[in-house]
């Protein structure tokens, strides 16, 4: 989907070299200085996205598959398809994918406008 002429190209997501992601849509929120992103998350079994962050919250749902959420404070859960998760902002987490095959997570992002959506960080010392 392109981007509108009035708004810079957004900048790189830390994840998009590590998982196939693909940005259903973009656009500027009614909250000043955030906008809306959605993307669909592809996770081969076995794969993790490793630990990182958004610049805002996340609101996910479980397309397909079985996917091990790890975020920092917090009990690991395993989520299968028709499960939703809540990521706050600036919180490190991490998607693994149990299989057997390749999950699929739709997640809507309400972050800060002009920030990388996702940054990588190393792994908490205790979750």
């Amino acid at each position: 989907m392109p981007y509108p002429a009035t708004s810079p190209e957004p900048p790189r997501d830390a994840l998009a070299g590590t998982l196939k992601r693909t940005e259903i849509q973009h656009s500027p929120s009614s909250i000043p200085g955030r906008e809306i992103v959605q993307v669909l998350t592809e996770i081969p079994a076995g794969v993790e996205s490793g630990w990182h962050t958004h610049p805002g919250e996340e609101v996910g749902y479980i397309v397909a598959g079985t996917v091990q959420m790890a975020v920092h404070g917090r009990a690991t859960l395993t989520l299968q398809a028709g499960d939703g998760f809540l990521i706050p902002p600036r919180t490190p987490h991490n998607a693994r994918d149990i299989g057997p095959g390749t999950g699929h997570m739709l997640s809507t992002y309400i972050v800060e406008a002009g920030q990388p959506l996702a940054s990588f960080t190393g792994q908490p010392d205790d979750r």
